[in-house]
């Protein structure tokens, strides 16, 4: 029963009817408004692994999976078990759901990383064979096809020949008697076709009077003429509707066969459906999957939002919500939220509480990541105010109720009778089971308590509040309570287990932040919240007196001073992380700008290959034009010449320019060491180099003038001497690159017919005398010749290179090699 309140004090129903606006089926909204929660740990993890998996195929399909022709067929299994007879459109729709279910596996299937879904899908039965024989026998709009049986064409095909008769001869009467009837029309009464006749001529269209108008001018007669059609135009149809029934009941009876399997289809479906919701929700509020820890881990919950608040913002122009922090010690059993009225802490209590349940049905939790936290067998809470007057209940009798039956769930054998320590305490003073955790077992609960204590005396009060929560550290992984005792403040400096936290008050614009504050315990601003709500200034300035006397304001100026202190760090960390910002930023530029150059660099390595490539072909290509012209006929000595002046003019145009060389000048500086190697003595520096080329040096007690070309510096470096007024001559030019090889008949070597040891020793005898390259022709043949030749080329000293000659020399057929 407390469980069941907690849910409704959360407003987890509220949570539920948001997360049902994203699913695509009937039975996937009813489900999600009625989520039930993990019974177990591993249970809620297959959850969240449903949830990821679905994030990852919304992410990775267009629009996620489709849920189209999916109907909740549960009633039509039902009556089908029972034997019962369902409706074309109940057998339509258990084929649309047969052929979505399909569609879903194979989109799922598809994937290669979707291991659980799979798994989910596995045992998916879709029995298309009686999706083909519903949909060969119902048309799409739930009725049976003529198609369905041969008996069930030729009924039809006789009612469509009777009503074609019945509707000549009534046009023939409407023709013959048109004065007779008020319209020209053609009705039913009764399933009978009948014409509007006018009252006083009844007797021109004799026959049975089926009808008559309100006023009783217009009869409806069906003329005798086709009395006997009608007749038999009925038999027809009874007959269509015992056959249109017999095809109805076999089909049922084929559903009734696989009715379990179908069942199973549809909780896969609609678990599909949940998991998608889920997914879609998640990203909807920029959650972030949580993991569960074990008790000897941190919670971590960092930027916590509240996701009803995200909601109302988004859809119902709320607030911006205003994100919290819980970083919880393993520790910590118990946690105090002090601070002032509207400042946050019941929704703080709240958010936490809807966080542990949406992690345990497999939702995400609007968090930063990373997003830790225990998993919890139960939640429960003491949230608002109790107050009955049916049941005579007042605040203080309300709470207590609701807290008993929450210690029922977390120590069902023990209470408050067997810890006198506990209740007979002062409120202020450590008892000897305070500074240790007693030996009772822990059970794994999240309790939330609302202003625990209050509505009564607070002296009292606060002493019920510090043995309850007392309590509740032996017996529960954790509690959060809010409070507005100062008493109970002091708890975390007796007791390891316990910890304050505080939501912020902003002294400036007298209002809180709701931000959450941990390690400092908060102070009320009960006279200031009074103030800005509008009491009279005479009261609070009375009330502010009274307030003064005692030691409440000393502590409540130490509080503040410590909200002080921490606003000057915090501060001072936002302003480091500021700079640190902005170094990351700036490293990130300077990778780019040298990401930039590299890329630049090759781009232009690149260019520059690609250009020194076609200057090379073409190069060759000039040169091999140049031999082909020599291999034309009998070549002479002009000719010879003529193509080594063509290769070098080839050469003179391929050639890159030098690079100019830099000119490095040594200039000595006065008071610098030099030598003289003329002497084998260093020197100082005594004047700068005059127009003559002279200097001053001096060692030991000798000075003299030298040359400045007579010196050098330490290290080797030399006065360059000045430019001569004789005009230079002309370098040499650059020593021309030898003409290309021309292939003649002393340096061809011609091995057909020969074995490779044979070719091997003639091959080693014209290598021996080579002056360059050499023409060798083995041939093509079986090919053995040819790899025998090069396989003894490569592995030759003498050889660089081979390459197979040009297509003009014999192509693969000869092989040309060049000498080192």
């Amino acid at each position: 029963m407390i469980q069941a309140e907690t849910i409704e004090l959360l407003e987890w129903p509220r949570l539920c009817q948001h997360l049902a606006t994203f699913t695509a089926t009937k039975l996937g909204n009813l489900a999600a408004r009625h989520l039930p929660l993990g019974q177990t740990q591993a249970e809620s993890l297959t959850l969240l692994a449903q949830t990821r998996e679905a994030t990852l195929l919304d992410n990775a399909t267009a629009g996620g999976l489709n849920f189209g022709g999916i109907q909740d067929i549960g009633d039509s299994l039902e009556r089908a078990e029972r034997q019962g007879i369902l409706t074309g459109a109940e057998l339509l729709a258990i084929a649309t759901t047969l052929a979505g279910a399909r569609q879903l596996r194979r989109v799922i299937d598809a994937q290669d990383d979707l291991p659980v879904l799979q798994d989910l899908v596995a045992e998916l039965r879709t029995y298309p064979d009686l999706e083909q024989a519903i949909h060969h026998c119902i048309d799409d709009r739930g009725q049976v096809a003529d198609r369905a049986s041969d008996k069930l064409g030729g009924i039809r095909q006789q009612l469509k020949s009777l009503r074609d008769q019945i509707y000549q001869r009534l046009q023939k009467i409407l023709q013959r008697q048109g004065n007779a009837v008020q319209e020209s029309i053609i009705t039913q009464r009764s399933d009978r076709f009948v014409l509007p006749v006018k009252a006083p001529q009844k007797d021109a269209i004799p026959g049975i009077v089926h009808d008559a108008s309100t006023s009783g001018a217009t009869l409806y007669i069906e003329p005798h003429a086709i009395v006997d059609l009608g007749n038999r135009l009925r038999q027809a149809q009874r007959q269509e509707k015992a056959e249109e029934e017999i095809i109805r009941r076999r089909l049922s009876e084929q559903v009734a066969e696989v009715q379990t399997d179908l069942e199973r289809l549809l909780a896969i479906v609609t678990t599909l459906d949940l998991a998608t919701a889920r997914a879609r929700y998640s990203i909807w509020l920029g959650a972030n999957p949580p993991r569960f820890i074990p008790p000897d881990e941190q919670t971590t919950l960092r930027q916590l939002r509240h996701p009803l608040l995200v909601w109302q913002a988004q859809h119902e122009q709320g607030p911006e919500v205003v994100p919290i922090d819980l970083l919880i010690d393993p520790k910590i059993r118990v946690i105090a939220i002090t601070g002032p009225n509207t400042g946050g802490k019941t929704v703080t209590l709240k958010t936490l509480g809807l966080a542990a349940l949406m992690a345990k049905v497999g939702l995400f939790i609007p968090a930063k990541e990373p997003v830790e936290l225990p998993w919890f067998d139960q939640i429960l809470a003491d949230i608002g105010d109790e107050q009955s007057l049916e049941q005579s209940l007042s605040t203080f009798s309300g709470h207590i109720r609701r807290i008993s039956r929450i210690l029922d769930q977390v120590s069902p054998t023990d209470t408050d009778n067997d810890r006198p320590d506990l209740v007979n305490s002062s409120p202020l003073e450590p008892t000897a089971n305070s500074q240790k955790p007693t030996a009772n077992p822990l059970t794994n609960t999240l309790v939330l308590l609302d202003e625990v204590g209050a509505g009564t005396d607070p002296s009292e009060g606060s002493a019920l509040a510090i043995a309850l929560l007392q309590h509740l550290a032996d017996h529960t992984r954790l509690t959060v309570a809010t409070t507005h005792f100062g008493e109970l403040k002091a708890l975390k400096y007796q007791d390891e287990r316990f910890e304050n936290a505080s939501v912020e008050f902003d002294d400036v614009s007298l209002s809180p932040t709701y931000r959450l504050l941990w390690g400092i315990p908060g102070r009320s601003n009960a006279l200031t919240i009074a103030r800005r709500l509008g009491l009279g200034e005479n009261i609070i300035q009375q009330a502010q007196g009274y307030v003064g006397i005692g030691s409440q304001t000393d502590v409540n100026q130490m509080i503040a001073g410590l909200e002080h202190q921490r606003k000057q760090q915090e501060t001072k960390a936002n302003e480091a992380a500021a700079l640190v910002a902005q170094a990351d930023k700036l490293h990130e530029e300077i990778l780019r700008k040298t990401a930039a150059l590299k890329t630049r660099e090759q781009e232009l390595r690149l260019q520059q290959e690609q250009a020194v490539q076609a200057a090379v072909a073409e190069a060759r290509a000039e040169i091999a034009q140049v031999i082909r012209r020599l291999q034309k006929g009998s070549a002479t000595a002009q000719d010879a010449q003529k193509a080594t002046e063509a290769v070098q003019s080839v050469g003179q145009r391929h050639r890159p320019a030098p690079p100019p060389k830099a000119k490095v000048s040594y200039n000595p500086q006065v008071g610098e060491r030099v030598r003289i190697p003329s002497l084998g003595q260093t020197a100082e520096v005594m004047s700068a180099v005059d127009e003559d080329g002279k200097l001053n040096v001096r060692f030991g007690l000798m000075k003299m003038t030298v040359a400045a070309t007579d010196i050098e510096s330490l290290t080797g470096e030399k006065v360059e001497p000045p430019p001569t007024k004789v005009k230079a001559a002309p370098a040499p030019p650059p020593p021309q690159p030898a003409a290309p090889a021309v292939r003649t008949s002393k340096n061809t070597v011609d091995l057909r017919g020969m074995r490779v040891a044979e070719a091997e020793t003639v091959l080693e005898e014209a290598i021996a005398s080579a002056l360059g390259p050499i023409w060798i022709i083995h041939g093509h043949g079986t090919g053995k010749l040819k790899r025998g030749v090069q396989e003894f080329l490569k592995h030759h000293p003498q050889v660089q290179r081979f390459e197979a000659a040009e297509q003009s020399d014999g192509g693969t057929g000869v092989t040309v090699a060049h000498m080192t």
